[in-house]
């Protein structure tokens, strides 16, 4: 066996063949490091949606460095010499090769980078570490940014990164429509009617390289949450560009609208749908967001709309990465509600009878996949308030949807859904009554309880947990100057009324109300 120079560890959410892992790369020297490990679908019980991306996203990588003259090592989920973990497979793979040294891009999960430099240390190996150019922003300029603030907040970041990278911003280096954040033109709900007629989403039938992986899944993980049938996923970088032309053809122009509305039985609506595609590395933010700013520019798409989904790449996942790599290992032990109830069982099937909760966890379980205030404000809503802890449900999104990667997953949670960081990425804990499910959708028509309701046998759990949330953190929440106004009127209640609510809310957390279909 010809001696190795470089071995390039490539892990599944690091998919770009020009990664700056391959900066360099010799194929008469170098060769590819691949490997599909039982540990990354058990370290949390991943749907089964979820391992199919990445194994066949991985292969048909695979395939394409080949086919470009790269040798590439692949040891696959079903090889007898499978070692089950990266860090086992790894250490008998440097043996068996010899290489000089190990080089990667970054990666995208503490857990993993951790391991793979004590198989390095191990082996006596040098591992040789890059930047990941999959962002706008590295680590180090982040940090730099955090550096000179008391206070980090995501608008001043994402204004920075508009003006650095002139993104929507005028000849004159102002904002494009003289606003930074159309927000307010985009919370719109549905119609009575709803939303009309939506595009079919980009689907991709199975070839044989996916269909191989999905009967090889079925199989090895049988017991996992979710299903194979729908599988329709992108698994390639032609295919993610084809999804990124859909998105900017037939929904980029309505997205900004309604990107906060639901609607039962719709989980696709005006989404884009490409998180998964960009978060594996098949596409590169920056060609995203280049293709919305020019149907801006062409005039295919309004600002507010064009300015909305490009505040989601160019500022919000900037940002939670850089919390991330900032932060990190500490912030995943967070929990600044001390909040320690178990996530309830029914999360895993969706065998609830509040409607919104069936709705949203129903379309997880069948498409690995719900839009992001399906997450946050149903989802994440309800285990925020019920006081679920927040590493339970961090295991539960890393393990349910096929774009969680930890980077993006773990910030998202912690932070912005649970505020278990305390208010480090987000001002205020998202917090809301059943009125806001009712307003922003019509889940609460056909749901048996009363988001006006706070106490009684019909009222609306999610109300009920908003006013026992309110009263259990009162003393944290009323030095929230956001939450004041809140805390004000929970300290309104009568003594008999806070009673029913703490009553109801321990009902609820015993699985007494809401649990079952």
């Amino acid at each position: 066996m010809q001696p190795v120079r470089n071995l390039v560890v490539v892990l599944g959410d690091q998919l770009d063949l020009e990664a700056s892992g391959f900066d360099g790369f010799d194929p008469l020297l170098d060769a590819v490091w691949m490997a599909e490990v039982a540990e990354e679908s058990t370290h949390v019980w991943s749907s089964k949606q979820r391992t199919a991306l990445f194994l066949s996203a991985m292969r048909h990588s695979a395939a394409e460095m080949r086919a470009a003259g790269r040798v590439v090592h692949y040891t696959a989920l079903d090889d007898p010499e499978g070692r089950g973990t990266l860090a086992d497979q790894l250490t008998v793979d440097v043996v068996r090769l010899e290489p000089a040294s190990l080089v990667m891009t970054a990666p995208g999960d503490w857990r993993v980078l951790e391991s793979l430099r004590r198989v390095a240390a191990q082996a006596d190996i040098p591992l040789e570490i890059r930047e990941d150019r999959h962002f706008f922003c590295t680590v180090r300029e982040f940090a730099a940014h955090v550096g000179e603030r008391s206070t980090l907040r995501m608008e001043y970041f994402y204004r920075e990164q508009r003006r650095r990278f002139g993104i929507l911003m005028t000849p004159e280096g102002k904002p494009e429509g003289g606003a930074w954040n159309y927000d307010a033109e985009n919370r719109k709900a549905f119609p009575a009617q709803g939303p009309g007629m939506v595009p079919p989403r980009a689907v991709f039938a199975p070839d044989e390289i996916t269909r191989d992986v999905l009967t090889l899944v079925a199989a090895r993980f049988a017991d996992h949450p979710g299903r194979l049938d729908t599988f329709a996923w992108p698994v390639s970088r032609a295919q993610a560009l084809e999804s990124l032309t859909l998105f900017i053809d037939e929904r980029l122009p309505w997205f900004g609208d309604a990107q906060d509305a639901m609607w039962p039985g719709e989980p696709w609506l005006w989404h884009a749908h490409l998180s998964a595609a960009m978060n594996l590395k098949l596409l590169h933010p920056r060609e995203v967001v280049a293709a919305a700013e020019a149907a801006y520019r062409a005039g295919h798409a309004p600002l507010a709309s064009t300015e909305g989904f490009i505040r989601q790449i160019l500022g919000w996942r900037e940002y939670v990465r850089g919390i991330y790599w900032t932060q990190m290992p500490e912030y995943a032990r967070h929990n600044a509600l001390d909040a320690h109830e178990p996530l309830p069982e029914w999360y895993w099937t969706g065998d609830t009878s509040m409607a919104c909760l069936a709705d949203a966890i129903g379309t997880t379980l069948e498409n690995g996949y719900a839009h992001h205030i399906q997450r946050l404000m149903v989802t994440g809503l309800y285990a925020l308030l019920l006081g679920v802890e927040p590493t339970d449900l961090h295991a539960w999104y890393l393990a349910v949807y096929v774009d969680a990667v930890e980077w993006v997953e773990l910030p998202n949670t912690m932070g912005m859904s649970q505020f278990a960081d305390g208010g480090l990425m987000g001002s205020k804990p998202y917090a809301a009554s059943g009125a806001y499910i009712s307003r922003m959708s019509p889940h609460c028509r056909a749901c048996p309880f009363d988001p006006r309701k706070r106490i009684g046998a019909d009222a609306c759990p999610i109300t009920t947990l908003y006013w026992d949330f309110l009263m259990r953190n009162e003393t944290t929440l009323a030095a929230n100057p956001r939450m004041a106004l809140q805390v004000r009127n929970a300290r309104l209640l009568d003594d008999e009324e806070r009673a029913a609510i703490s009553g109801r809310a321990a009902a609820i957390r015993r699985g007494e109300v809401g649990a079952n279909a």
